[in-house]
């Protein structure tokens, strides 16, 4: 597997650094321990740019060295270039299978995950995603995780499944599979439902939601986890009915599609993946399915 590390120096990158060396990954797996300097910064003052890169370069060094010391290769590397475009860019051509980056950053000119960056690469990246926060007080290392996975039953929510299936987890993992009824949204006077279509379209929500509960929980059973599922009372949004059950299941990871059933309508309504990865307490992985070969 074939990992991307975006780290700034901050404490933010630190949580990545120590979530990926803390994490079981699949053998042979490589990192690529990477930051970005915008020389838009820096248009007058190329001594400055170079005392830039070398510091940059000395702490990419320290940083990969937990990865190193426990067995990994990582490599790492400084790209010269404005940070939303660099790192989407930077995770293809590595042939990146996963990128791994903060919530925010440091905020200073020039550095990794100022403003929307997370936002942007979520967006624009052809691999999956995790937005890494750091673990809640007492986990010990190598100790078992608590991973959330939505589903609505789509091709999306199918690919995070497998993907959770496909990886190693600590001893004592466990993994709660969730979907929520997704009821009709009635705006002024049309649609028109009447009484017993609302009841029927309701009683045929809940049934897709707890098939496709069952369904996910036995792509993970067949993998050997301890799985649960469950159907979540539904919110106002379905990123709302997943934060919910994050906090209240207290998960340290989410895991889900990077779309669900609707597609483009939820994409131009606001996505519900990128709203999870921006607003849990917890570390929020959005897998993306391969590109399709034409």
């Amino acid at each position: 597997m074939r990992i991307l590390l975006a780290v700034d120096g901050s404490s933010s990158s630190d949580a990545v650094i120590q979530e990926a060396a803390w994490r079981l990954w699949p053998q042979g797996s490589e990192f690529a321990v990477m930051t970005v300097v915008d020389p838009y910064f820096f248009p007058r003052a190329p001594q400055l740019l170079q005392e830039a890169i070398h510091s940059m370069r000395k702490m990419l060094d320290e940083m990969a060295r937990p990865l190193v010391e426990a067995g990994w290769t990582a490599e790492p590397n400084v790209i010269l270039d404005n940070v939303r475009h660099a790192l989407p860019r930077a995770a293809s051509e590595w042939k990146a299978q996963l990128v791994m980056m903060g919530s925010h950053g440091r905020g200073a000119v020039g550095r990794l995950l100022v403003g929307s960056t997370a936002q942007a690469v979520l967006r624009h990246a052809e691999c999956s995603v995790e937005i890494v926060r750091s673990r809640r007080q007492g986990a010990e290392p190598k100790s078992g995780m608590r991973v959330l996975v939505p589903t609505d039953g789509s091709e999306h929510a199918e690919a995070a499944l497998n993907a959770v299936a496909a990886l190693p987890w600590p001893n004592g993992s466990q993994f709660l599979v969730i979907a929520s009824p997704e009821y009709p949204v009635l705006v002024g006077e049309y649609p028109f439902y009447a009484p017993e279509q609302m009841t029927e379209l309701t009683k045929v929500s809940h049934e897709h939601a707890g098939s496709a509960a069952k369904e996910g929980a036995e792509v993970l059973a067949n993998a050997k986890l301890a799985v649960s599922c469950q159907v979540t009372e539904p919110k106002d949004t379905p990123a709302h009915s997943i934060l919910a059950a994050a906090e209240e299941w207290k998960a340290d990871l989410i895991v889900m599609g990077s779309h669900g059933r609707r597609g483009f309508d939820r994409l131009i309504l606001g996505s519900v993946s990128e709203t999870v990865a921006l607003h849990a307490r917890c570390s929020v992985e959005v897998v993306r399915m391969p590109l399709a070969v034409m």
